[in-house]
């Protein structure tokens, strides 16, 4: 599922909401947000007994999410030591395995971030949102801060990582272009509220929200002989509450 809606709509704060990142206060946020991500009480701790309910986040700026004192081991294994799963080589041949899976060498473990280009840091992020196999990866604008060229590099990466391991994805994003690529279902977001909600060819083709149809109509078109119609939405911005 993909959210989209301009800044300050509320999309990150969303995200950050179901895995508890941050608490929003109700005078803020009205209703409920429901997410179960801990396992039950008599489940055993191996590598993969979270995944069944749990939830993970790739984040924004794949140079501000990796600790630059760790090592990329400690960065990706930090989720097993956390919940104290496996022993400490069944941490290091499922880092190994990880990186892998996200095209990168396993003896690169032992490298420090800086040693890393933003792309690659970006597929360590989401080795470490793997690390104990969840069930929902919430991506908050995954490749805002990559060169385009990179930025499909990683989109293809995840859309290949879903079909292998039966992810679901809750994918925040200001490209449209990228959410309807990658989302199965699209909400659009405005003032704190969800505005519209359907398939990205309900709401690219005939979307039934002014404000839907004036973000889609902002799309750019690939070539300069191709036009689209704007809609543009006249006086204030409502007030969210």
């Amino acid at each position: 599922m993909g959210i989209v809606g301009e800044s300050g709509c509320g999309k990150s704060i969303t995200a950050k909401s179901i895995l508890q990142i941050v608490e929003a206060p109700g005078r803020i946020i009205n209703g409920e947000i429901n997410y179960n991500p801990r396992p039950a009480a008599n489940s055993t701790t191996d590598i993969l007994s979270l995944g069944s309910n749990s939830a993970e986040m790739i984040f924004q700026d794949p140079f501000s999410s990796l600790n630059p004192r760790m090592n990329i081991y400690e960065i990706i294994s930090e989720p097993l030591l956390v919940h104290g799963i496996g022993s400490s080589s069944e941490r290091e041949d499922r880092v190994a395995e990880l990186l892998r899976v996200v095209r990168l060498r396993p003896e690169y473990m032992r490298r420090y971030p800086h040693a890393f280009s933003g792309g690659q840091r970006q597929r360590i992020g989401i080795a470490r949102a793997l690390a104990v196999n969840p069930r929902l990866i919430l991506a908050d604008e995954p490749v805002s801060g990559l060169d385009v060229s990179v930025q499909a590099q990683v989109i293809n990466l995840m859309m290949d990582l879903q079909d292998e391991l039966g992810l679901t994805y809750l994918f925040v994003s200001h490209d449209l272009s990228v959410v309807k690529q990658i989302s199965n279902r699209v909400v659009v977001m405005y003032v704190g509220r969800i505005a519209e909600i359907g398939t990205p060819e309900e709401l690219f083709g005939a979307p039934k929200h002014p404000y839907t149809a004036a973000l889609m109509s902002s799309v750019p078109k690939p070539h300069p002989s191709q036009r689209s119609k704007r809609y543009v939405l006249e006086g204030e911005v409502a007030k969210s509450g």
